[in-house]
């Protein structure tokens, strides 16, 4: 894989991050920023083989999580303007995130299961 694209590890991420309940688009995202200061979507879209929408929409609910910063980059004449994304807390804090997110879920899981039983009797 290219320097720019998604190694072996981080298709791994994406996995992992998937299995948490982020979507596909979101995870690859997520992990290509990781690996960058600075990034446009069109960079976004030829590593993570996504199309525009799918990384706009990504970027969107990253935003909304907070997680993601995006900020306009002044270019000279006409034109759609060009918009610079990076993580707006570290990777690892992100991981965090998930992780008690995860936790909550298995808190909620093991009590739907205690009152099952109890009722069961």
């Amino acid at each position: 894989m290219t320097d720019k694209g998604l190694t072996k590890k981080d298709e791994m991420l994406v996995e992992l991050l998937m299995r948490t309940g982020l979507s596909k688009n979101m995870a690859k995202t997520l992990v290509f920023l990781r690996k960058k200061e600075e990034t446009t979507s069109v960079e976004i879209e030829s590593a993570t083989s996504l199309r525009q929408p799918e990384v706009s929409i990504a970027m969107q609910e990253l935003r909304r999580r907070k997680w993601v910063s995006k900020r306009d980059i002044k270019k000279e004449g006409k034109g759609r303007p060009v918009h610079s994304n990076k993580l707006s807390i570290p990777f690892d804090k992100i991981i965090e995130i998930v992780e008690s997110e995860e936790r909550k879920k298995m808190e909620s899981i093991e009590s739907n299961i205690k009152q099952l039983k109890e009722l069961a009797k």
